[in-house]
């Protein structure tokens, strides 16, 4: 199931996308949001796979919107649903993965979501990189040393830094979990905003005891959490090794 947050400052525009939302069971509305000031926020708290994203609002637009979300670590996918048609073009040279004109309709819209599901992330990852390095380069209190990718389990993120976590310890990268992910695309899965996990060591997922969820590795004792978002993504890989 997907999450999806619905954004626009009039309360009956939300009220109907809400409607429309309730018939489909694939997709949940995780939340919704009046401004920019709101979306974002709600992006932070709910890691939506969708937003329904409206243009005309009060302070920063949509397409302000857009353009601060594109600029996430793992963004969600972009539905802009606006009464003006005069913004289509401004509106792809974003991201965004569809445009509907108010009032949207319940086809249109079904369309525009079944779009988001066939680039879901599994898809995109499907192909694997030839030119993916066989070894990552980190700082050690040795200086620099180079860690084998078939030792690696995982990467997690925290503020400025990524640490890499393998079968012999663990140390800070140069890097990012974006520049991780394009490059072991295939390899490596996102399971949470801040942590990307090998795929052929997850050897299960799990139920924490908060009701939340963690996978656990081969040869490695910690265990990254897995976020809601992306619980459904992990299920459907280990459904299919």
């Amino acid at each position: 199931m997907l999450e999806v947050l619905i954004v626009d400052d009039e309360p009956l525009a939300r009220s109907r996308l809400m409607r429309m939302l309730e018939g489909l069971e694939e997709y949940h509305v995780a939340g919704e949001a009046a401004d920019a000031r709101q979306a974002l926020l709600q992006i932070e708290r709910l890691d939506p796979d969708i937003v329904l994203l409206d243009i005309e609002m009060p302070g920063p637009g949509g397409l302000t919107v857009a353009q601060q979300i594109e600029a996430l670590e793992d963004p969600p996918a972009v539905i802009f649903c606006t009464a003006y048609e005069q913004y289509a073009l401004d509106a792809f040279s974003t991201s965004a993965v569809g445009y509907l004109l108010k009032p949207v309709r319940q086809g249109q819209l079904q369309q525009a979501l079944a779009k988001i599901t066939q680039l879901n992330k599994i898809q995109r990852a499907a192909a694997t990189n030839e030119h993916a390095r066989t070894s990552i380069t980190a700082k050690t209190h040795r200086g620099m040393e180079r860690i084998p990718v078939a030792n690696i389990r995982y990467f997690l993120a925290d503020q400025k830094y990524v640490t890499v976590y393998h079968t012999q310890g663990q140390h800070l990268l140069d890097t990012t979990l974006k520049e991780l992910e394009e490059e072991f695309a295939g390899q490596m899965i996102r399971v949470h905003r801040n942590a990307l996990v090998v795929c052929q060591f997850i050897e299960a997922l799990e139920r924490t005891a908060e009701g939340g969820y963690q996978v656990r590795l081969s040869d490695i004792d910690t265990r990254p959490v897995v976020s809601r978002r992306h619980a459904s993504e992990v299920k459907a890989l280990l459904q299919s090794l």
